[in-house]
């Protein structure tokens, strides 16, 4: 594509909470965002047509509908019609051998990785905090891929979607909600697949009455761990790989400890905060991010444009 060709996107779904802060978020950048009227959504031939005009389509769908939308898209590329690149925002592809995974700090090479690829699936939030704290212990030999870990999150209630937001702006909805306690968040897969785990990690999230912000936390006993890391270990580890070079516009940066952690991310815009809290021999780890921010809309355009070679824009605002 040519650098003077303003690249054409089609949201599927931007009616959605998702789609709605992608689009928004779009508007900074040199791209033209085509629409649908909201009574052909659901039409397969307005759908298609809006797949071969677009450079890059971005699924906003459920799980089931981006499967169906994978079908679509196969069909035309089996027709021999131009089909788009995709950018899947639901969690049905995250761990699917032919996609590539949408967290450009996962590696050195993620961002290039994500670039070059017809099919990138954008991570889940909670995951997104919890592969940035565990990939890095677990590939360096800090963590077994066999330990029993404890994982803690809490989340605004957006992104519980359009239905969680109603019943909590209109009906107050409660204060804080534990949820998913049977063990089988959806996110859990792509958590242990990226971060390099075996074990089935025990990940209790919850919901905060409040509207964005979200907070991942993880205990670790150091005196357990063979290598008996110390804190400043840890967080120079962290150090070595969020403020490298390659991750220029630090969309996740490694901050110092503190005594106290609120889920204010009125300051991060897109980007993600990492912390090494604790003593001699416990740890707590902490990412702090927006949940649809880094979690969703801000981290889906961040692959946007490294998917459309489109400068990248300072993550902090």
């Amino acid at each position: 594509m040519s650098k003077l060709t303003r690249p054409k996107i089609f949201i599927d779904g931007e009616a959605g909470t998702t789609g709605l802060e992608i689009k928004n978020r779009l508007k900074a950048l040199p791209v033209d965002v085509l629409s649908i009227a909201s009574e052909f959504r659901k039409d397969e031939h307005a759908r298609k047509e809006h797949y071969t005009q677009a450079d890059l389509v971005v699924l906003c769908l459920p799980d089931e509908a981006s499967r169906e939308a994978i079908t679509l898209w196969q069909g035309l590329k089996a027709e021999g019609s131009s089909v788009p690149r995709i950018l899947d925002a639901s969690s049905a592809f995250r761990t699917h051998p032919d996609w590539v995974y949408g967290f450009a700090e996962l590696s050195e090479n993620q961002a290039k990785y994500i670039a070059q690829a017809p099919l990138v699936a954008n991570p889940g939030c909670y995951a997104t905090g919890v592969i940035a704290l565990l990939a890095p212990l677990v590939k360096n030999g800090l963590i077994p891929a066999d330990f029993p870990l404890h994982i803690n999150a809490i989340s605004g209630y957006s992104g519980g979607g359009k239905t969680m937001i109603a019943d909590h702006q209109h009906n107050h909805g409660p204060d804080f909600e534990l949820y998913a306690l049977q063990l089988n968040h959806k996110h859990i897969p792509e958590i242990m697949h990226y971060s390099g785990l075996t074990r089935k990690p025990v990940f209790v999230p919850s919901v905060g009455h409040f509207l964005k912000g979200m907070i991942v936390s993880i205990p670790l006993h150091l005196d357990t761990l063979s290598a008996h890391p110390s804190l400043e270990n840890l967080s120079t580890l962290f150090s070595n790989i969020y403020n490298h070079p390659h991750n220029p516009h630090h969309y996740v940066r490694v901050c110092p400890s503190t005594s106290r952690l609120n889920v204010d991310v009125s300051h991060l815009a897109d980007a993600m905060e990492i912390h090494v809290h604790g003593n001699e021999n416990q740890a707590v780890l902490t990412a702090k991010l927006d949940n649809l921010g880094k979690g969703a809309a801000g981290a889906a355009v961040q692959n946007i444009s490294l998917m459309l070679d489109l400068e990248q824009v300072p993550a902090f605002s």
